[in-house]
Parts: C-alpha cells; structure tokens; sequence
C-alpha cells in the first residue's frame, strides 16, 4: 500500500488557483512571495487576478503552477506532514517534474521558479511563430500514430510528444507535416484530430536549442538527492542521483512525456494512491482512464489540505 504525489503540467493553470491556499496558510503565502523575490516581478498578482491570456503565457504558466503546487507541498508541511516516509515517489507532467523535483528538495523553490522562467522562453524561442505545432489524436493505436507521424514527416520533423493515457496521443513537429500527420490519423480511423491552441511544438526535437539552453541552466544551480525517488518522463524509472536527474530533465525538453506508462509504472510496483497536488485536477481525470485500480485525489485547496491530513495521517 503505497502513495505516490503527481504534479500538474501546462493547460491546469487557471486565474485564482492557489489563493485560498496563501490565505488559508502563511507558509502557502510565503512561497509566492518567494517565486516573487526569485523572477524579480508580481507573478502571484497574475496567477490571482490575471489576465487570463498572460498567465496562460508559456514564460509564466510554467513558474506559477510549480508555485501552486509547491504552496499546497509548504501547506501540508505545515500540518506536520513529510514526503520522507509517507511517500513512495513523486513525478510531475512536463513542467510538473521540476514541481516534484522541487517538493522532494532537488532544488530550492526559488531556483525552480528561475529554471522554469528560462525553460518556457528557451522553449518559446527554439521555433520562430507559425513554424510548429501540435495535434491530439484521440482514439488511434500508437503504432498507427507512430506510422502516420513517419509518412507525414518525409525529411521534417513529426514525432508523438506525449502518450497521455486513455485513447490520447499529441503529436508535434513542423506545422506541415503535423497537418498531414492529423489528416492521416483520420483516415486511419481516429476518432479525433484536434489542432491545439500552443505556441510551439513541445517536446519534439524542434526543440533542441531549448534543451542546450536547460543543460547549461541546471549545471549552474544547487542539485541535491530527492527525499523520495522521482519517475522521469523520459524514462518511467525512478532515481535520486542529481547529475542524472538533470540530464533526464534535459532529455525532457525534446523527448516524449510518457504518462500512460508512468501511471502504469506505479500501479505495477505497489502503488495504490495518486494524489494530484496543484492546480486542477487533469493527472486525476488520466489515471482514472489509465488504470481504475489506483485511486486519486486532488490537493489544491485548503479543504483539500484536511482531507489530504485525514486520509494520510
């Protein structure tokens, strides 16, 4: 019987996520002020008041969900609750891996804040506008999706950039051969190909410049041993070895978010709670569709933060 804490990723953010935390508890409070003092600007006054448009930016999404995240972390410490001991691995969606690698003391919230402000802008200037994107396919095996990603490419890029779980792949790469590729999932029988709404084709090797840009900021920041083990998305195993942490970080930035089998992973090896801790409750929604055996629940309010005491006590 084991619990594991997940993190949420871009598209959980919503204007007013993590306020009733910071009023409720003043270590919740704190860590705003801190992802405040590190990027030098009001980022809490954003995630609180908006508006909406600026905070779904991906230079500011990425920092304010890790600080969502972190204030409910800070809120259930402040309960007397511990991660050492009570939790069995941590992993996050995307961004939502420096938010676990922060809760489990890798690095400080003020340089996760930092290191994800320069992560969404390294990533939003790998690719000039309009040149990417991204497509969910919804309902296709992932071999045909692999195929029509590999016939639509013909010499670009188009590759699957997360395995969600649950009947949804995304795809991204070159905004030409991403159209074709959706074009090609439907003739093979999705039963939807959705163009999203992102500003660049993340984690696709589109994504290179990014990723040199992340290696050179992790080796410039303090990097201790998780408390608890963390599961890349990369490579759904879970470690505690700073130096290979950062490169599978790195790795992250143009390889594939591999969800479905992070959730399998866990329900594999004793698992049989997932709590969602931040914004939203999306990682919930995928584990339910991914294996109904392992249970969720969601910490992102102050009742949450009870209920999360009660249950964990």
């Amino acid at each position: 019987m084991a619990v594991a804490f997940t993190f949420p990723g871009q598209g959980s953010q919503a204007v007013g996520m993590g306020k009733d935390l910071a009023d409720a508890f003043p270590e919740a409070r704190r860590v705003f002020q801190e992802v405040d003092d590190a990027l030098g600007e009001n980022l809490s006054e954003l995630i609180w008041e908006g508006p909406e448009e600026t905070l779904t930016l991906t230079a500011n999404a990425q920092p304010a969900l890790m600080a969502v995240s972190l204030a409910a972390i800070r809120a259930l410490e402040s309960r007397g609750f511990s991660l050492k001991g009570k939790i069995a691995y941590v992993a996050g969606h995307s961004l939502g891996e420096y938010s676990a690698l922060a809760a489990a003391g890798f690095v400080s919230v003020a340089d996760a804040a930092r290191l994800l402000r320069i992560r969404g802008n390294a990533m939003q200037a790998a690719v000039p506008a309009g040149e990417g994107a991204m497509a969910a396919i919804i309902g296709l095996e992932q071999a045909d999706v692999e195929a029509a990603c590999a016939e639509a490419a013909k010499g670009s890029v188009c590759q699957i950039a997360n395995d969600n779980g649950g009947g949804q792949l995304v795809i991204s790469g070159a905004k030409a051969a991403v159209e074709l590729a959706a074009k090609l999932c439907t003739e093979k029988g999705a039963k939807r190909a959705l163009m999203l709404q992102v500003s660049a084709p993340f984690h696709s090797a589109l994504m290179a410049p990014a990723a040199n840009v992340m290696g050179e900021a992790l080796a410039g920041v303090a990097k201790n041993a998780p408390v608890v083990p963390v599961l890349s998305n990369v490579t759904v195993s879970p470690t505690s070895d700073p130096d290979e942490i950062a490169r599978r970080l790195v790795e992250q930035i143009t390889g594939r978010v591999r969800w479905r089998e992070t959730v399998e992973w866990f329900g594999a090896n004793g698992v049989t709670t997932l709590y969602e801790i931040g914004a939203g409750k999306v990682l919930s929604g995928l584990a339910r569709r991914i294996n109904r055996d392992v249970a969720t629940a969601s910490v992102g309010t102050a009742a949450d933060v009870e209920a999360a005491m009660a249950a964990l006590a």
